[in-house]
């Protein structure tokens, strides 16, 4: 089956004095903009009105004609029209019980970042030039974009360490579903081991937060230690963020290559639906949880997987997959953290992780086999979901 797939490829750049005033200009009215459209619509429902994208646009065109405003005018129209954009989205998204009521995006937590859609850029033979600039922007080249595809949006962002991207959406026609196997494979998260899988593989933690851990604490005292709003806090405030950028990049660089391995080995893969955001509130656990990053690495396995044509199957987070023996179905009374092995009473001795892999595989099937929801079901109607069933306690 063909599929249809836009991907963003994200190039570093080097920008010159004035290529960088004229992003950071255009940052800061991305964020006015939009700061004052939400203020705006906030307003207006307390009043028991609706603005839509339209009225907000009319606004834009107003606030730009007043002379305190004026200075909207000088940068780029097209960021400030897709800042609406993207609210919008953000009001739609409300709307629909998605997500949460917009916020106010901020001068220093917030993303620094402007969208460029076709209208506002060129591209060609390699060279990207941006409206309102002079010059092209220097992008350092990492990979080629797919042959024969154009960007349709750019998006150019700094972090919070001074690194400066350029991300390029087009449509790439070399992904393709890949061949069909009858492969399979449960997949259970954990601590000690990042990975246990169904047939015996562990997959090291790397512990990349931990690995910088003092080195990241140094430079924390460091910055504490400088005078607020001086250059040399805001040097030394720079470099905590690389640190943490150095972290966040070498995390994503191996959940990626572990979840694309995974994904090309096998046709069904079946995870554990974690509620992580309730996980954390254990403040014991909370930061070795955030540094597995177990939601990214369930991000990047089900969007792969929809890429390339495989199936990911969520088992209920409420199914016992640690204390079910794997080889007799028997279920134990507890099942501690601490108890890493243990010994069923038909006599298998279990590793923890791999046997709840070993489980999670069968239920997934099982799923896969009685038509039952991918996704866990709280109230199915007839019935409870195929992860749900009660599972008979062997007698003595």
């Amino acid at each position: 089956m063909a599929i249809h797939v836009k991907r963003a490829y994200r190039y570093r750049f080097y920008p010159t004095d004035a290529q960088a005033a004229e992003l950071s200009r255009t940052f800061g009215c991305v964020r006015k903009v939009y700061n004052m459209a939400l203020a705006a619509r906030t307003e207006a429902w307390a009043r028991q009105e609706r603005v839509n994208y339209n009225q907000s646009s009319a606004m834009l065109t107003a606030w730009k004609k007043t002379e305190e405003l004026a200075f909207l005018s000088e940068v780029s129209s097209v960021p400030l029209q897709q800042a609406l954009r993207h609210l919008q989205g953000a009001f739609t998204n409300f709307f629909s019980k998605r997500a949460k009521y917009p916020r106010f995006k901020s001068k220093r937590r917030s993303r620094a970042s402007a969208e460029y859609t076709s209208s506002a850029f060129t591209f060609g033979d390699g060279r990207l030039k941006l409206a309102k600039m002079a010059g092209p922007l220097d992008i350092v080249w990492s990979r080629p974009l797919p042959e024969g595809s154009a960007p349709t949006t750019v998006t150019v962002s700094r972090d919070a360490a001074g690194r400066w991207f350029v991300s390029m959406l087009c449509d790439d026609p070399t992904v393709k579903p890949l061949a069909a196997t009858d492969t399979a494979v449960g997949i259970d998260v954990g601590l000690d081991h990042l990975l246990a899988l169904s047939t015996g593989e562990k997959i090291a933690n790397p512990r990349h937060e931990r690995r910088g851990r003092a080195r990241l604490a140094k430079a924390q005292r460091n910055c504490a230690r400088k005078e607020k709003g001086s250059a040399n806090r805001e040097k030394a405030r720079r470099k905590v963020a690389r640190i943490h950028a150095r972290i966040t990049d070498r995390r994503r660089d191996g959940l990626h290559k572990l979840t694309t391995r995974l994904v090309r080995e096998n046709q069904t893969l079946v995870i554990e639906d974690l509620t992580v955001r309730n996980m954390v509130r254990n403040r014991k656990l909370a930061r070795a949880i955030s540094d597995a990053a177990w939601a990214e690495f369930r991000s990047l396995l089900e969007y792969k997987a929809a890429w390339y044509g495989r199936d990911v199957v969520v088992v209920d987070r409420f199914f016992p997959s640690s204390k079910l023996c794997s080889h007799c179905g028997a279920l134990q009374d507890r099942m501690p953290l601490y108890v890493r092995t243990w010994t069923c009473d038909c006599g298998t001795v279990h590793d923890r992780d791999v046997n709840a892999a070993k489980n999670l595989l069968a239920a997934g099937l099982a799923v896969s086999v009685c038509g039952a929801g991918v996704r866990p079901q709280r109230r199915t109607p007839g019935g409870r979901s195929a992860t749900k069933q009660k599972i008979p306690r062997r007698e003595p």
